[in-house]
């Protein structure tokens, strides 16, 4: 049937993968209790992951009557580079957690798609191979996804790595001076698997397991970092453009705005960090009316159907990404799962669009969307 997701053919009806919700529950059979934990838990008590999703539901669509939306387009514009729609896999690590491809099935699942990925630091695969394989089925926009670390030297030949391998931008994420207080990985002393390194950091599998997850990443990373020394330096050694990754403020906003950075993305590592910061959806208007045009702004965090996606943008977001449902669809099916979740966002937000008479990402503003009221009568933004 035109424009309705190919489920994945079964005998059991309760089987087929319909939305990414099926897509998750199916992916939970197949993973091991400790790298289910890994992936799909937050911080301390949870509040912020489970607000990330559950936040969208305060906002209502204000659906269209009578439109002509035949010719509806979901197409926008990222990194320079015409997309399919308002979608990018987001820099997720350690994705052979969840398929021996990892990045490599998501790189082809996004050139097929054509979306764009961004690589993170802690990929099983190095950037080259990542990027080869994002020209499988026509060339996709890479960013490459950096912390602020202790060896400068390193930091720099991965960014000028990243930048000779064609990567577009740099995700800075920002969020991560330490870990957020993970109880899950402490009660598993989650460990990366035997068998997966971080080539990027020339770390291989021996060296990662003698140090749980928390220790290397403090010998790693510096909590030293700040606006004024990291966004210079990065000038000073890359054309790339340069976006800080993890803001949920207009202050921060603004800080990016006057360092001169490219873009934001609002975020809270998926509700990794700390715990109680905003659901980015609620924390996105403020960074939207900060950034006042003069920065592009995406957004992260909760997204589970392409009617979230729908409200992220009315809410001002340029660009939504993903980071779990990657997880999930390759742990279903690898790079056939990674496609099977980009469609059916795709589907779900052209047809959101279509109700709600848009047909163009353009027609898609704060009037599309309405705010769930205690007192009764749904409140127009």
């Amino acid at each position: 049937m035109g424009g309705v997701p190919a489920p994945i053919p079964t005998r059991n009806p309760e089987d087929a993968i319909l939305c990414v919700e099926d897509l998750r529950r199916a992916a939970l059979k197949k993973m091991p209790r400790g790298v289910a934990d890994f992936i799909n838990s937050g911080s301390t008590d949870q509040l912020t992951i489970h607000e990330n999703t559950t936040a969208y539901n305060k906002y209502r669509v204000r659906s269209r009557v009578l439109i002509d939306v035949c010719k509806a387009d979901t197409s926008t514009t990222c990194f320079g580079q015409r997309m399919s729609f308002p979608l990018g896999c987001s820099p997720a690590g350690i994705q052979g957690l969840a398929h021996p491809d990892g990045e490599l099935a998501t790189s082809r699942a996004c050139s097929s798609k054509g979306v764009p990925m961004a690589i993170s630091s802690f990929a099983n695969y190095p950037i080259n191979e990542v990027r080869s394989a994002g020209l499988s089925a026509g060339p996709i926009k890479h960013a490459m996804q950096m912390y602020t670390l202790k060896n400068r030297d390193l930091e720099a030949s991965i960014i000028r790595e990243a930048e000779a391998q064609g990567c577009t931008a740099i995700f800075l994420t920002a969020d991560s001076p330490v870990l957020g207080v993970r109880y899950n990985e402490w009660r598993n002393d989650f460990r990366t698997p035997d068998g997966l390194g971080f080539p990027i950091y020339g770390w291989d599998t021996e060296k990662i397991r003698k140090q749980t997850h928390d220790d290397s990443f403090a010998n790693l990373t510096d909590d030293a970092h700040s606006w004024a020394r990291e966004v210079p330096w990065l000038r000073s050694i890359t054309k790339m453009e340069i976006w800080i990754k993890g803001v949920v403020t207009a202050e921060d906003t603004l800080m990016a705005v006057g360092m001169g950075c490219d873009g934001i993305v609002v975020s809270n590592h998926g509700g990794r960090q700390l715990d109680g910061v905003p659901a980015t959806i609620d924390a996105l208007p403020e960074c939207v009316a900060a950034a006042a045009g003069r920065i592009r702004v995406h957004v992260d965090g909760g997204i589970r159907s392409g009617t979230d996606m729908f409200k992220a943008v009315a809410l001002g977001a340029e660009f939504c990404w993903v980071g779990r449902p990657i997880f999930w669809g390759l742990s279903h099916s690898g790079r056939e799962g990674v496609e099977l979740m980009l469609e059916t966002f795709h589907q779900e937000f052209k047809r959101c669009m279509q109700l709600c008479g848009c047909n163009s990402i353009k027609d898609i503003t704060p009037a599309c969307l309405g705010v769930v009221r205690s007192d009764g009568p749904l409140a127009r933004l």
